[in-house]
């Protein structure tokens, strides 16, 4: 799976993503499939951290599936998930101000720009109605 040259510039590799769940368990990868075929990745976080919030911290669909709502119906079958955390309140993504694809699939999906900022990203909030 790859991503556009732009979009490398956003996104740490999937390799490194699946490595580091090695080393913290509470990380948990996926592998999002079209019909037959991987082609995309995402892991989040069942520990709250910043914001007290569960963090997103991977989601990727390989350039060439792009566009055809693969991405936007995996985020929502992670949303459900991540809802069923313990004292689930708030889901949490970090990404790169630039990244427009990012911009327009969270906020279709209702994540809120507060304002916070950490490092070169800035963080938009999901909250959970129970």
């Amino acid at each position: 799976m790859k991503l556009s040259e732009k979009q490398t510039e956003y996104l740490e590799s999937n390799a490194r993503s699946i490595a580091q769940s090695k080393f913290e368990p509470s990380l948990k990868p996926f592998a999002i499939y079209y019909e037959d075929k991987v082609v995309g990745f995402l892991m989040f976080n069942t520990k709250k951290e910043e914001l007290d919030g569960y963090w997103v911290f991977r989601i990727m669909i390989d350039e060439n599936f792009q566009g055809k709502g693969i991405g936007k119906a995996a985020t929502k079958l992670m949303i459900s998930e991540m809802s069923k955390l313990p004292d689930a309140e708030k889901i949490v993504v970090g990404y790169h101000p630039e990244n427009r694809e990012a911009h327009h699939l969270y906020a279709s999906l209702g994540f809120i720009d507060n304002g916070d900022r950490f490092g070169k990203e800035m963080a938009v909030i999901k909250y959970i109605s129970k």
